[in-house]
């Protein structure tokens, strides 16, 4: 199949084919590369004594933290509870965000009315509205996805209302011309053209979720990452923090990896049709 695709191509096409994929390996294998000579270089400045592996801990003193939990059964319990509280933030966030847009995008009057309550609320720490919202929802896990909710939404409704006002000039003036409706040029020509823009605001909102659970898991938790971080900062097992931080940062690079590849197949779907 492979032979036939570069038959079809001249060989200045496919030296030029061959030249981006090489190059794309080359990326990839740089960056497992650095990963481990990040990890490798901690580990023996943790052993000979540059870094004190109480305060910085180490690879392997990590691994063997993540191990503990695991053998305990408390791992997938806290990752389950962060996971499930990050997610329903995420989709909270991201479909509601959505929603508002279009409504600011239909009615131009009404985006400027709220347009600087939007910047007040995107500049104002999150943090600072943690004991209203823990009064509102009750300590729990309503409260903690109220915090990611509260923290994804704002940036959401910018970056997507964003795109929907660039997507201006001739297709709007012709449609108009042609008698569209307002639905008309939105479903035919905005909202397909802001497909990319909602997709990068998807990638923005994954990490502002991340810190919304973790910020309400740090104020009001009895299990999860951000429980696990704030309990060993207070005994003073700073291994379990580090750990914790480890298991946090891989959960949050396999939820962006599944928006961009959701991106991805999107893309190829929209190049198809």
């Amino acid at each position: 199949m492979k032979s036939e695709k570069a038959a079809a191509y001249s060989p200045e096409h496919a030296a030029f084919l061959k030249k981006l994929e090489n190059r794309d390996r080359f990326v990839t294998i740089a960056r497992y590369a650095l990963l481990i000579l990040l990890i490798a270089m901690w580990e023996i400045l943790a052993r000979v004594g540059v870094i004190d592996s109480f305060i910085g801990s180490s690879p392997v003193r990590v691994a063997q933290t993540v191990a503990r939990l695991y053998a305990a059964g408390d791992l997938f319990l806290h990752i389950g509870v962060t996971l499930f509280e990050t997610v329903v933030g995420f989709l909270l966030g991201t479909a509601l965000g959505t929603l508002i847009a279009i409504l600011l995008w239909w009615s131009p009057a009404l985006s400027r009315v709220l347009d600087p309550y939007l910047v007040v609320l995107n500049a104002l720490p999150k943090i600072a509205l943690g004991p209203i919202l823990i009064v509102w929802f009750g300590a729990g896990v309503s409260s903690i996805i109220a915090m990611a909710l509260l923290v994804s939404l704002v940036v959401t409704i910018m970056s997507v209302l964003a795109g929907f006002n660039e997507i201006t000039g001739d297709k709007q003036l012709l449609m108009r011309t042609l008698g569209a409706t307002k639905m008309q040029i939105f479903t035919k020509v905005v909202f397909p053209a802001s497909v990319p823009t909602i997709m990068n605001a998807l990638k923005l909102s994954v990490g502002m979720s991340w810190v919304g659970v973790i910020v309400g898991e740090y104020l009001v938790s009895k299990a999860g990452l951000g429980y696990l971080i704030v309990y060993g900062g207070q005994v003073f097992k700073l291994d379990l923090v580090m750990s914790s931080i480890a298991v946090l940062c891989v959960l949050a690079a396999l939820m962006y990896y599944g928006v961009a590849y959701m991106e991805k197949r999107l893309a190829s779907w929209r190049y198809h049709s």
